[in-house]
């Protein structure tokens, strides 16, 4: 029986070493398996509902939850954006429903405590999809294609170039937990959230990793394996983009910046990109990025865990 059996992910601090690693494994032989034959021979999932609740757009977190469902025999359930948590009606009523008719709820929202409420309420797994605090779904994909690209991942460093944002936050908490270092260069205001990054510390200190933050990205860069940026406006934060492009001046990971970092270093972007901003074209398109493969294992990890939880 898998140790993940019908567990919750909201946040990257929720996996133990062992348990991201049993995630990998499991996702690299379904991304074997379906690079040959673009199909899973068993439907470990058929007869699954999963309900997908989305508040903000998507591209990648919706269409790999809905492939990687019906890929493994399961169904997909989109409720589209009009639920209406703590309006229509109430987290706690929609959980209880929900949990009477199907075995898990994918959630991509704004405020954190929804879908923490959801999973405190809910007898049935809750996947967090993206929230303002985390992106856990997205770390486990990163971290896969570092790891695939590099071998291992302990002891890699990996230097985030921009917002302490959701993504920023789970790479840090999943960083720690797997001895790596993760390092932030950030303008003044844009730092991480603090408790988040207490917890990442703490982690890191058990784990033989380390969280460094600076404000120079060319004094951070130097010795990553990888540099990562995110956009610089998010869903939400569209009235502040004037004062964010100011802000992030100078925070471009661009050929330059990559050649500052080292000539084994990758560039990565969750995606989608404004390029020109916070990446240049030519890095996004070039040999050494690895944004596709980040998006490729999307549907990997997410499968993985999907089956861990649900179908084992």
């Amino acid at each position: 029986m898998s140790a993940l059996l019908g567990r919750d992910l909201l946040s990257s601090a929720d996996l133990a070493r062992a348990e991201y690693e049993r995630v990998f494994a499991t996702a690299t032989e379904l991304k074997r398996e379906f690079g040959e034959t673009r199909r899973h021979a068993a439907q470990p999932l058929a007869g699954r509902n999963v309900a997908l609740i989305f508040e903000k757009q998507s591209l990648r977190t919706r269409v790999t939850f809905e492939a990687g469902l019906n890929q493994l025999g399961g169904n997909a359930l989109h409720l589209g954006e009009g639920i209406g948590f703590g309006v229509r009606e109430s987290v706690s009523d929609i959980a209880h429903n929900l949990e009477r008719w199907i075995d898990g709820i994918v959630i991509r929202t704004f405020d954190h405590s929804i879908a923490t409420e959801l999973a405190d309420e809910a007898k049935i797994p809750v996947f967090n999809a993206l929230t303002d605090d985390e992106h856990p779904f997205q770390a486990l994909a990163d971290l896969l294609a570092m790891r695939e690209h590099f071998g291992s991942l302990e002891g890699r460093v990996l230097t985030f170039v921009g917002d302490g944002n959701n993504v920023y936050h789970s790479l840090a908490l999943a960083g720690a937990v797997l001895g790596m270092e993760i390092r932030l260069a950030h303008p003044v205001g844009f730092g991480p959230n603090p408790t988040i990054i207490a917890r990442a510390e703490k982690l890191a200190a058990a784990n033989g990793g380390q969280i460094v933050f600076g404000r120079d990205p060319r004094e951070l860069a130097p010795g990553s394996d990888a540099l990562y940026t995110d956009v610089w406006v998010s869903m939400g934060q569209e009235e502040q983009s004037h004062a964010r492009l100011a802000a992030f001046a100078g925070y471009t990971i661009d050929s330059e910046l990559l050649a500052v970092a080292g000539p084994q270093t990758v560039a990565m972007h969750c995606l989608p990109a404004h390029r020109g901003q916070e990446i240049a074209t030519d890095v996004l398109d070039g040999p050494r990025s690895l944004a596709l493969e980040q998006a490729e294992n999307r549907l990997h990890v997410q499968k993985a865990y999907l089956l861990e939880s649900l179908g084992r």
